[in-house]
């Protein structure tokens, strides 16, 4: 594995058969390069939202919602939203990395499976209700024992919770786990009012949802807005800087920049890199750029009779794409070429893995003809289109590189929720295009999309000697040994070429300077951080 210079004619064949590529597509996620309706200069970003309240703040996303069921989705975008309205146990210190209290005032491990939690008192639903252990248990042991839940790989090591009184319990594992504080500081932990929902039903929780956090719901317009309303009973205090919070979902790129540019929004997220400098230069606006938790990846089949079952296809595909064209040219060099999904700062971390990629279009010929497709082989590549920064134009680039080792790739561009069904249902055809955040900041969640029953009938990859180091890993309180048990696994998956890995993303915001925001790492949009400028 080692980076290779590109030629400079190969640069331009790829270039010249992305622009065709792009030519024939329309224009529902373009990049932002055409008008949109405000020139450099002429913005009146800055001057607070366009209804011209300033204590309202209005964000601009690429894609709705997908659910309030906190239990089943595995959606970062959709937990950006949810972390204004609900509280998990404990949360994550971005700064230190350690876990300290969120709605737990104390915790401590009593022994390898036990830990012990004590809530703060006083603080109550945005029903009125307070919250006590009984909220606890039923919020956390749903996504551990209903496995239809999409969370449920992630909790189903929790055996039950055990109530001793109205603020104290205790969690209780089947077997020790490392990453218990990780795993209940992230989505999929958030606690819901176990009376609100017995007393009206799942069914309204989801159309009337109700936690604890410093914003609470106020509506729901599918595919156009989600509304939250300051909560003045906040345990932490109430929001002096906004009344509401509106999410508006917008998923054309170039109307996201002409809405910040305009002031009509404050926050417009996944700028495209074509737009950055005007945005700069925009008199009342400016980037806000940081590193992801994020991988952008090519999920193949695995599955008996696709050809990306082969080793040699997946290698040759692997090979035919040149990770740091795409960086430069459609990222701006803010992407960093990978071969592990597992990124800095996260537990069991592979370095040797990072910032190298694999590119050799004689040896992806060789490959394929090997393979027995050396007169060509025709695909399909699913990509979303606008749920991630320059999504769509990286499906493109990567079916442009492979047409030159004979690969035809049909790119399906689909509206993102059409896109999450298509694979829950396991309808997906050879490749898909998708970018993975780890919300656990451990090996453990990330490797978890190599496992062979959560993913049977849509993804199918399964090796055995994988599947004995992670769950060895999964269960070891030995933090060195379990790390070099997940460094190994991660080479295996290189070695196997289990799903072709492109880049670690980047984080790049649209602010209006009226408002101060710095995005963190774990791309959470967490509004009690975001003050009115001065």
């Amino acid at each position: 594995m080692k980076k290779k210079r590109i030629y400079f004619f190969l640069m331009v064949m790829t270039l010249v058969l992305i622009l065709a590529a792009c030519g024939s597509t329309d224009d529902a996620g373009d990049s932002g390069t055409e008008e949109s309706g405000a020139e450099e200069g002429e913005g009146t970003a800055g001057e607070g939202t366009a209804e011209g309240n300033n204590n309202v703040l209005t964000i601009a996303l690429g894609t709705d919602m997908v659910s309030f069921d906190v239990h089943n989705h595995t959606n970062t975008s959709t937990e950006a939203v949810h972390i204004n309205m609900f509280n998990y146990l404990v949360k994550r210190d971005p700064e230190s990395g350690e876990y300290v209290s969120d709605l737990a005032e104390s915790f401590e491990a009593i022994d390898d499976t036990t830990w012990e939690f004590k809530l703060k008192e006083g603080v109550k639903f945005h029903n009125g209700e307070a919250l006590d252990s009984e909220d606890v248990k039923y919020s956390l042991e749903r996504p551990a024992n209903d496995d239809t839940t999409l969370e449920h790989i992630n909790y189903e090591v929790i055996e039950k919770i055990e109530v001793i009184d109205d603020l104290t319990f205790q969690i209780h594992t089947a077997t020790p786990d490392p990453a218990l504080l990780n795993r209940i500081a992230r989505m999929g932990s958030a606690i819901l009012p176990s009376q609100y929902i017995e007393e009206n039903g799942f069914d309204h929780f989801l159309s009337e949802p109700v936690g604890t956090g410093p914003f609470q719901f106020n509506e729901w317009v599918k595919d156009d807005r989600i509304v939250l309303d300051v909560y003045e009973d906040y345990f932490e205090g109430v929001n002096e800087e906004w009344e509401q919070v509106v999410f508006r979902v917008i998923p054309e790129n170039s109307t996201r920049v002409s809405e910040l540019l305009t002031g009509g929004v404050d926050l417009a997220v996944n700028m495209p890199p074509s737009e950055w400098d005007r945005i700069e230069n925009n008199e009342g606006t400016h980037m806000a750029q940081e590193t992801s938790n994020r991988t952008m990846m090519l999920f193949v089949r695995h599955t008996e009779g696709w050809p990306t079952a082969d080793k040699k296809v997946r290698e040759a595909l692997d090979l035919a794409i040149d990770n740091n064209a795409i960086s430069e040219n459609l990222l701006s060099g803010r992407a960093v070429p990978t071969i592990t999904r597992v990124a800095p700062g996260n537990f069991g971390f592979n370095e040797e893995l990072y910032d190298t990629y694999n590119y050799d279009l004689e040896r992806a010929r060789e490959l394929l003809e090997e393979a027995g497709y050396g007169d060509g082989l025709d695909i399909t590549l699913h990509s979303p289109r606008g749920r991630y920064l320059q999504d769509a134009e990286i499906a493109e680039m990567v079916a442009g590189m492979w047409s030159q080792i004979g690969v035809n790739a049909t790119v399906e561009f689909m509206e993102w929720s059409s896109f999450v069904d298509m694979r829950n249902a396991g309808e997906n055809k050879d490749v898909y295009l998708l970018a993975l955040g780890n919300s656990m900041f451990d090996a453990a969640n990330a490797l978890d999309w190599y496992d062979y029953e959560r993913f049977e009938g849509q993804i199918d990859y399964q090796n055995e000697e994988f599947e004995s180091l992670v769950e060895a890993a999964e269960q070891n309180m030995d933090l060195e040994e379990r790390e070099q048990q997940y460094i190994e696994a991660q080479e295996i998956l290189a070695e196997d070429v289990a799903h072709p890995v492109l880049h670690q993303e980047s984080i790049n915001i649209g602010v209006s300077d009226f408002v101060n925001y710095t995005p963190t790492i774990d791309e959470m949009i967490y509004v009690e951080t975001i003050t009115k400028s001065e």
